[in-house]
């Protein structure tokens, strides 16, 4: 579908319907490979789920192997689908030109709906016009708050990167830190740098970048270890996702280290941690409501011709605070592996 075919529709209010629902597994597996299909299943039916017509819709992120923060966007949006009566088909590349590839994979099996992340926009550019050229409508969640309009989505989902990162440098400030360390587990992707360069725009203390390969956990947890070791001056370190910052604990451990962790997006270990006061906080972008609201959106357009922000703004998740004054009440969910 061209932009020109749904701004007509801008004029209809913003409808965020979020029902409660009993999560089934209707997702596949993911493919590192970028070309094995999804596993598909789950047909019993949950309380409340729709009478519409079957819909199929495609799931396909940029998930790394072993990054835990995609089982939860996947649960949000397998609960969607059991809310929905829709076939879920989830794939996943971390290479940008795979991701292309997967999405093309959807396009050709022709269904009613794409959600994509774009961690590398450019990479997404042409395969997101052959799916509206093709009249498949396409919403973006996750990555791509800065970029989601440029390439024609009808809608986006997630939080906005840089000021995720001001508010965390703000925090930094309370904290009384003075340098630290930001660790970026894949190059090239804006999200992450994002996340970067807006805590060094707020944090008044020095702040610098060190990339890790973040599909090798112990090449992460080395890297960071000899930073530390090289530098004592360094009082923070902040990682961008859960499992990193679990490793930059032990990284500051092996480096006999007095620097502190946080981070951003959670899992129920890393609530624990916090609890512990081992990692001092994190930020929550809410991945479990990114990929809920991802597939409820296209169901709704589909439906009702419903845009949520009117086709002309992001849904923002986030960003917020998870520290020891509120990880109880998170931590309960995060059990549950939905936050």
């Amino acid at each position: 579908m061209d932009r020109s075919s749904y701004s007509r529709s801008r004029r209809l209010a913003p409808v965020v319907a979020v029902a409660a629902a009993a999560a089934l597994t209707l997702a596949g597996c993911s493919s590192s490979s970028g070309g094995k299909k999804s596993e598909e299943g789950g047909s019993n039916a949950s309380a409340g789920k729709a009478t519409t017509p079957r819909m199929t819709v495609a799931l396909v992120t940029h998930q790394a192997p072993g990054d835990t923060f995609w089982d939860i966007v996947r649960k949000g949006a397998e609960a969607a689908a059991a809310k929905d009566n829709i076939k879920l088909v989830y794939s996943a590349d971390p290479n940008a030109g795979n991701q292309a590839n997967l999405v093309q994979n959807a396009i050709d099996q022709k269904v009613d709906g794409i959600a994509i992340t774009l961690a590398k926009p450019d990479a997404m550019k042409d395969v997101v016009n052959k799916a509206k050229s093709a009249n498949i409508p396409v919403v973006g969640l996750n990555s791509g708050v800065s970029d989601w309009k440029k390439l024609g989505l009808m809608q986006f989902f997630g939080q906005d990167e840089g000021v995720a990162g001001e508010a965390l440098g703000k925090r930094l400030n309370e904290a009384g830190a003075k340098k630290a360390v930001c660790v970026i587990q894949e190059q090239g992707n804006v999200g992450l740098t994002q996340r970067c360069d807006g805590v060094k725009k707020t944090f008044s203390g020095t702040l610098e970048t060190l990339y890790v390969n973040g599909t090798d956990m112990p090449s992460v947890k080395s890297t960071i270890t000899a930073k530390l070791k090289q530098d004592s001056g360094i009082d923070y370190v902040v990682a961008l996702g859960a499992p990193y910052a679990l490793t930059a604990v032990q990284s500051v451990g092996d480096a006999g280290s007095k620097a502190k962790v946080a981070t951003f997006d959670l899992n129920k270990d890393l609530t624990g941690a916090i609890s512990k006061g081992t990692i001092q906080f994190a930020v929550d972008q809410q991945p479990y409501l990114q990929g809920y609201l991802a597939v409820d959106s296209l169901w709704l357009y589909k439906n009702n011709g419903n845009y949520m922000g009117g086709g002309e703004q992001p849904v923002l998740t986030g960003p917020a605070f998870v520290d020891k004054t509120n990880v109880d009440k998170v931590a309960q969910f995060a059990a549950k592996g939905t936050r």
